[in-house]
């Protein structure tokens, strides 16, 4: 079958700005064990799951992963307590989807408290699926939440738009499959095949979604 089928959404960075409270919260946790995120370190935790970033920081913390991983959950969603600012252009995207009966799934590798309090938020949009960190057993980079979410929309990968904004959920969502749509936030995406890359949500429309599938 032919056509756009679903549009599939991160969250940090993508829908709402917290991809930069997230690398804030780690470092604030690295530096409170006197550790200093700096280089390909900090690059290293953009769009990473606090499973993750736990994996990839106990040791040179010296801090047991589990206890690490509690820290930055606990921190994150302190940090989120109010919920987030919406990216540019998000809110207004959201309401052309639904209202041309698109559906939307929110993709995320936040944990599940924290996208649920963030989807909240979102001037009551309601996602058709939505998937955090715990929902499945890999998350980003590898390609398990999008192929889980075009499941549950009951649509081919191929024929899903998945929107994106660090080069660990561009990997994801490629994997499974989807055309992408990159609006980077923290670090540089290079346009591809099957990846079209803008500034902002703001230049995004129902036209421009339909045709990268159709280039897809």
């Amino acid at each position: 079958m032919s056509g756009l089928r679903a549009v599939l959404f991160d969250m940090d960075g993508t829908l709402v700005d917290t991809e930069r409270a997230w690398v804030e919260v780690v470092e604030q946790i690295a530096a409170r064990h006197g550790y200093a995120l700096v280089g390909t370190g900090r690059t290293a935790v953009y769009g990473r799951s606090v499973e993750d970033t736990a994996t990839m920081l106990y040791e040179p913390l010296g801090v047991q992963q589990d206890v690490l991983a509690a820290e930055l959950g606990d921190g994150f969603a302190a940090r989120l307590a109010d919920g987030a600012e919406p990216r540019p252009g998000a809110l207004r995207l959201l309401s052309v989807l639904r209202r041309n009966h698109v559906p939307t799934a929110l993709v995320s590798a936040s944990p599940r408290a924290v996208v649920d309090r963030v989807a909240a938020s979102l001037a009551g949009h309601r996602f058709d699926a939505v998937y955090g960190a715990e929902d499945t057993v890999r998350t980003k980079p590898a390609p398990d939440p999008y192929l889980a979410a075009a499941a549950a929309l009951g649509a081919e990968p191929s024929r899903c738009v998945a929107v994106e904004d660090t080069v660990t959920g561009v990997t994801s969502a490629e994997a499974a499959g989807c055309a992408v749509l990159a609006v980077p936030s923290m670090e540089p995406i290079a346009p591809a095949a099957g990846r079209t890359v803008l500034a902002s949500l703001e230049e995004a429309d129902l036209a421009l979604l339909r045709s990268l599938i159709s280039v897809h």
